[in-house]
């Protein structure tokens, strides 16, 4: 005997609410985290100037929320799929923008200088991810099944993006904090 069909078909966005609680989810806890490591960064006087936090530290913030958003707007109970890839197809372009004035950013800051590994992790890699994600939307309504799996995946990697440069940033305050003159030393509160 076959079973009886709904008449009423579940959403292709239903069978990815439980990805999506656990990714944004993670991309939120991290987002605090980050503030935490520019708070510890600051004291330490280890991240050097406003230029240097806006072209490392925000945009890892920005990629942490960039990931929410895509959680939530693949949450939300959407009656179609077109309003939901018109909102991730405005959310990647808004990445691309964000990361090519990010870079100039990073070219113009002297804080820091960057080398190939951060010029991918920080620039390249998110550059990808951000240009595939209106991609991936344009696929939403004709395609649904790959075009999620893209979207799953383009979240995945900025949430790693955000990881590594998170883990980036906590190592150089760490290692420049270690690396100060004997004077230098932060000195205990009293």
């Amino acid at each position: 005997m076959r079973p009886v069909r709904s008449a009423i078909m579940e959403p292709p966005l239903a069978a990815w609410e439980s990805f999506y609680v656990i990714v944004g989810s993670s991309a939120a806890a991290l987002t605090g985290l980050q503030f935490v490591v520019i708070v510890l960064g600051a004291e330490s006087e280890a991240v050097g100037d406003l230029r240097t936090i806006s072209a490392f530290g925000t945009p890892t913030v920005v990629h942490f929320c960039a990931v929410l958003l895509i959680s939530a707007l693949l949450s939300a109970p959407w009656h179609g799929l077109s309003f939901a890839a018109l909102a991730l197809g405005a959310c990647g372009v808004a990445g691309v923008v964000y990361t090519v004035i990010n870079a100039r950013r990073a070219r113009r800051q002297t804080g820091y200088v960057p080398v190939l590994e951060d010029w991918i992790w920080h620039f390249t890699l998110p550059l990808v991810a951000y240009a595939a994600l209106p991609i991936a939307a344009a696929c939403l309504r004709g395609h649904p099944e790959p075009a999620l799996f893209a979207i799953g995946a383009i979240a995945i990697l900025l949430l790693f993006i955000g990881i590594h440069n998170a883990w980036d940033a906590v190592t150089y305050i760490a290692v420049t904090r270690r690396q100060k003159p004997e004077g230098k030393q932060d000195r205990p509160a009293e």
